[in-house]
């Protein structure tokens, strides 16, 4: 699933191409949601996962770092790396096995595993709309 380049979406809008996007997501597959505090990367999370079919409720995993949901037909790994310091902590959590595991990979705070995220990640970030301060800019 595409966006362009930048799209201006309401929180509802916003929750709708996510779930359009998780119907379309395909395993393996690796998603880094950039965007600073409060720019909505956790609800486009919630979002893929109700089109993955997650039924579980999706929480962020600030605290846990990693949360593992079942889908119909791979799992969905949710990992927020914001309290990690280093790449090297990545090791602690799982990193390894979980990015080539053959799930869909939805990683908020990406820039934290340095060099180790995968080229091959798929790039979203989200920005307040200064316009607007309901809405967020998607850029993928």
């Amino acid at each position: 699933m595409s966006a362009p380049d930048a799209l201006p979406l309401s929180r509802e809008g916003l929750e709708e191409w996510g779930e359009r996007f998780g119907r379309a997501a395909r395993a393996p597959s690796i998603v880094a949601l950039s965007g600073e505090l409060g720019a909505g990367k956790t609800t486009l999370v919630q979002a893929i996962c109700r089109g993955a079919g997650v039924r579980d409720a999706v929480t962020s995993p600030t605290y846990a770092l990693v949360h593992e949901y079942a889908a119909p037909t791979f799992p969905v790994f949710h990992l927020d790396l914001y309290r990690l310091d280093r790449p090297e902590e990545l090791t602690n959590i799982g990193w390894d096995e979980i990015v080539t595991a053959r799930a869909l990979v939805l990683v908020e705070w990406p820039e934290r595993a340095g060099d180790r995220l995968p080229a091959d990640a798929r790039r979203l970030l989200l920005a307040h709309d200064p316009g607007d301060p309901t809405r967020r800019i998607l850029r993928s």
